[in-house]
């Protein structure tokens, strides 16, 4: 009977293959593709809010009225000489001192860090258009592709050991999505990136040696971002970790000069570069890269080794300096908030949301102090604002989870404290308080396995210690049910094959 359900799977799945082919906006070939245009977008757009909050480096967009319609009308020239035209584009400088660049389906994003690396207009270009490259190829949704095939994989194993349930591996296939967007690109990829790169920005007019010198660039930054840390390229972790969502650890100058070189003659406008207006219109941003990068990234990194003396002493310099950053003043907040100084945190967080309204961070600050004071009403109206901007903010999901546990709400506190869980799941309390929620909202089967999380984690604090009691009252209520599941299963699969015999 086994062999009934793989062989249906495996016809199912062969006419999946068939239909599933696309051709390859790049290459012109036909590839396997299970993800269409459409679906490409709407991922994009889920996923944006995220990744553009949650760098490493700092968040949000770094808003400079002058300069943002400068490159933004440069991104929707190289839009309109790739081989996607058609594409909606949006573009963004992220407010980030990590050297960096990426884009998803309908966005294109550098950091600030990168940006203030880069010499002239040309390898700006070169790097939007390598990016660009990458959804003109439809490399993302091809690593997507490739997940589902894992997904089926599985699914034709699970089969093969006893299993038919196509609905769940429907579900696995479908929860695959917007978290690959941003997954590292192989080496074949980048190749491809770089050559469509030179080829945009030839087509616009650029001298392409310029692309040599935006990789050089780029590596310079890297080091010069590592060692206002205190660290260096040899620390391997950190470094990886720092630009794990899209790196370059080695520059390919000998590929990109091939390419320059196989490609010639060129028809270069002007000098090619465009280098006076981009230093001139960049000036401000560079100037400001420097304070973040001497003073705030500095700061950053003393308040997460929880030196608050240092953090606080050097985030003072930056307002010194300058005082137009909300960033600098939402990061004091955090430092005072620390310090348990929170009248002062309070008026530090609103000069930040003074200065941007929805400054993500500030509002979630002010969302934590409320809290601690325990005025929830007013704190919950805070920590939505901010989810609303980004919503996969994991303190804001946890406070905001916890006001509801706290109120009785255990429904609403859920995915909150699930998203928080599913992040930090080796944290002391999560489980057990997940598993309050369930078993006060109803599902046995949840809070038991919540409860077993807890114990193996900490089971020998006050939560560990409760989780384990409630393990011991709910265990003759579970193991009925998972016998019964049994049961159900076998009489679905006797009444799917006697149908199967009945139709042979």
């Amino acid at each position: 009977m086994k062999f009934k359900h793989i062989n249906r799977f495996i016809l199912f799945f062969l006419l999946f293959l068939i239909i599933s082919c696309a051709t390859n906006p790049v290459s012109g070939q036909r590839e396997l593709m299970f993800v269409s245009e459409n679906r490409e977008i709407e991922m994009g757009k889920e996923l944006y809010p995220n990744a553009l909050w949650g760098d490493l480096g700092g968040g949000g967009e770094y808003k400079d009225e002058k300069l943002k319609p400068y490159l933004e009308n440069i991104v929707l020239g190289i839009n309109q000489v790739s081989h996607r035209p058609h594409l909606p584009v949006s573009f963004a400088i992220q407010n980030s001192s990590v050297p960096n660049a990426w884009a998803i389906p309908g966005y294109v994003v550098i950091t600030r860090g990168l940006l203030a690396s880069l010499d002239n207009e040309a390898e700006f270009v070169f790097v939007m258009g390598h990016e660009m490259g990458h959804i003109s190829a439809r490399h993302s949704a091809s690593q997507i592709t490739y997940g589902m095939l894992q997904q089926i994989g599985l699914g034709v194993l699970s089969i093969a050991l006893g299993g038919s349930k196509y609905g769940e591996l429907a579900v696995g296939i479908g929860a695959i999505g917007s978290s690959l967007l941003l997954l590292k690109y192989s080496r074949d990829d980048e190749l491809e990136a770089d050559g469509l790169g030179i080829a945009y920005m030839t087509k616009l007019g650029y001298d392409p040696k310029n692309a040599i010198s935006a990789h050089k660039n780029l590596e310079r930054a890297s080091q010069e971002y590592l060692q206002s840390l205190g660290k260096n390229s040899s620390e391997r972790g950190f470094f990886e970790d720092l630009l794990s969502t899209h790196p370059r650890t080695s520059v390919r100058i000998d590929e990109i000069q091939h390419m320059i070189d196989i490609n010639k003659p060129f028809q270069i406008k002007g000098d090619g570069t465009q280098r006076e207006k981009f230093q001139n219109i960049t000036t401000d941003l560079r100037n400001k890269n420097k304070i973040y990068r001497n003073f705030y990234d500095k700061a950053l990194y003393a308040y997460q080794k929880n030196d608050l003396s240092e953090a606080e002493n050097l985030i003072s310099q930056a307002i010194e300096l300058d005082q137009s950053q909300p960033a600098f003043h939402s990061l004091k907040g955090y430092i005072l908030m620390k310090k348990k100084e929170y009248s002062f945190a309070k008026s530090s967080f609103d000069k930040a949301i003074e200065l941007e309204t929805d400054y993500e961070p500030s509002l979630r600050g002010i969302g934590i102090l409320l809290y601690y004071q325990r005025k929830y009403s007013e704190s919950i109206t805070y920590f939505k604002k901010a989810i609303s901007l980004y919503p996969q903010d994991i303190q804001a999901n946890y406070f905001l989870g916890m006001i509801y546990y706290e109120k009785q709400n255990y429904r609403e506190a859920i995915p909150h404290l699930a998203l928080f869980a599913q992040a930090q799941s080796d944290h002391n309390e999560i489980h057990g308080i997940l598993g309050i929620c369930y078993e006060k909202n109803g599902d046995i089967r949840s809070a038991y396995n919540e409860y077993s999380k807890q114990v193996r984690i900490a089971p020998k604090n006050e939560m560990g210690e409760y989780a384990s009691q409630r393990i011991t009252a709910l265990k003759p209520q579970i193991e009925p049910e998972k016998k019964e599941d049994k049961k159900e299963d076998k009489k679905k699969n006797k009444k799917k094959d006697k149908k199967e015999d009945k139709k042979q």
